[in-house]
Formats: structure tokens, C-alpha cells, sequence
């Protein structure tokens, strides 16, 4: 079967952009090279490759777990099932990170739940002089993270496995910390859509209450916070008003929050 075929048959299953993903990567090659050579036969092993990417992307399996890697903040980064996948809304937490962090600091900085490395590896690439610590509670999703790192080179960041405060030292301090939490509640239908079943469900919910882990964080990460100071959240679309509430009742002050592309409330930052 040559490559036109092979593309012709999987948009009868799955969407355009995401067949010719697939082949690009069973084939080792980039878009242009199909789209140069559409009647090029395809190898038989490739081909029976590209056949069960496609029959897995029909069946709901995430794009970015089919190919191993998903593009944030310009950075490619390697993904597993291990690791939730990094999303164009939570570029908006580095976009306003990067706001706050002089272009020069040496801060030390925290991104507690990294998975992939997304957040921690966007900010240290940006800001060289900062030192971040980079936190999961999966030694899995740590392991992904610290490939990308190695990957892209970029060192000025640490590697901690524990569960929010557990892998911090007692005493340590930090001018900014920043945390994309499971938010979502257990009973939430959207888990069941969209791909959400494939992810790390303990990324993706901490339970029946949706704003557990955001609680969590936000009354042990006063101790960590130096002057200046910051901390960053991310959260859903419909909790803005929840998390501002839980911020000020930590005696949290400066709580703005931030809406994503679509105009919702994405992401709440406050100061101690």
C-alpha cells in the first residue's frame, strides 16, 4: 500500500491531522516527506505499525502517548502514561510565572506535580540563573521528567520524588512555587471523555472533593514561601471563586486570577 492509501484509509477512522501524525511517526519521517512522495509503497512493518496506531487512536487512546511526545512552550517533550499531557492552557501558569520572575533572578522556585516536567522545564529554559526543584509523588513520572531534562539540556533544575511538602526540606524557602494539581472530582463525567481514561487518574482527580490537593497546598506551602514571594495555581474552570476563597483563609493577599484563551478562569496566583 502506498502512502495515499494508507492515509485515505485511516481518515476513515480518525481525524486527518492525527493520521498523518501517525504515519509521520511510523515512518520516521517528517509531514513533508508523504506529502513530496504520496505514492511511495510503505514498507510492510511500517505500514502494519501505522495500522494499530490508527486502530488505538479510534478506540480514544491519546495522540500524545501513540507518538511518545507532545510540543509545550516550544520545548518537545517525551510523554508517557505515566504523566499527564501537557496542555496549551497550562502555558498561561509559565507565561505569568515568567511575568513575575525577573529576567536576571537567581530564585529558587518550586513546581510540586511536574509529571512530564512541563511547567518547572518552560520556566528553568527561560530563567538560567533560577534553580527549580521539581516534585511528583511517581517515581514513574519523575523518570520521564529528568529524560527531558537530560534531553534538552537544560540543568539548572532538581528532581524530588514525595507527595506535595514531603519533598521539600523542612525550612526550605522559595520565592516562587507553582503547582498544576489534580482538580478535578472523581465523579466528574469529563473523566470518562476526551482521552482522560488513558491519563494518571491520581494526576487528574485527588477524590471526591475536586479542590482536596489545592487545599493541601495551599496551607503547607506557607511555611515555604520567602519574601517575595508567590504561588501559582492551576485549577478549573469553574473554580476560581472556591480557590480565591481557600487562598484568603490561608492568609494569602494579591489573589489575582487568570483566564485561558476560551475566557475562563484557568489559573489563580496569590502572595504570602
Amino acid at each position: 500500500m502506498n502512502i495515499a492509501a494508507a492515509l485515505q484509509q485511516a481518515k476513515q477512522q480518525i481525524d486527518k491531522l492525527d493520521a498523518e501524525a501517525l504515519l509521520a511517526h511510523a515512518l520516521e519521517k517528517d509531514r513533508s516527506y508523504f506529502r513530496a512522495w504520496p505514492e511511495q509503497e510503505i514498507e510492510h512493518q511500517a505500514l502494519k505499525q501505522f495500522q494499530q496506531l490508527v486502530k488505538r487512536r479510534a478506540a480514544g487512546e491519546p495522540l500524545a502517548y501513540l507518538t511518545g511526545w507532545r510540543e509545550f512552550w516550544s520545548l518537545l517533550l517525551q510523554v508517557s502514561p505515566a504523566t499527564l499531557i501537557p496542555r496549551p492552557d497550562t502555558e498561561l501558569l509559565v507565561e505569568q510565572a515568567l511575568k513575575i520572575i525577573p529576567t536576571d533572578a537567581d530564585w529558587r522556585i518550586a513546581d510540586l506535580g511536574t509529571g512530564s516536567g512541563a511547567i518547572a522545564l518552560a520556566i528553568a529554559s527561560e530563567r538560567p540563573s533560577c534553580h527549580v526543584i521539581a516534585t511528583d509523588i511517581s517515581t514513574e513520572a519523575l523518570a520521564v521528567a529528568q529524560a527531558n531534562a537530560q534531553r534538552l539540556n537544560i540543568n539548572n533544575i532538581e528532581f524530588r520524588q514525595g507527595s506535595w511538602h514531603e519533598a521539600l526540606q523542612q525550612g526550605e524557602q522559595f520565592q516562587l512555587i507553582a503547582s498544576n494539581p489534580p482538580y478535578i472530582d472523581a465523579d466528574d463525567k469529563h473523566l470518562q471523555h476526551d482521552g482522560l481514561p488513558h491519563e494518571p487518574q491520581n494526576a487528574l482527580t485527588p477524590g471526591t472533593d475536586g479542590l482536596a490537593a489545592i487545599r493541601i497546598i495551599a496551607a503547607q506551602m506557607r511555611t515555604h514561601l520567602s519574601t517575595p514571594n508567590h504561588l501559582l495555581l492551576e485549577h478549573g474552570y469553574d473554580q476560581g471563586s472556591q480557590v480565591r476563597e481557600i487562598l484568603a483563609q490561608q492568609g494569602y493577599t494579591a489573589i489575582i486570577t487568570h483566564t485561558d484563551l476560551g475566557g475562563n478562569e484557568r489559573m489563580t496566583q496569590a502572595t504570602r
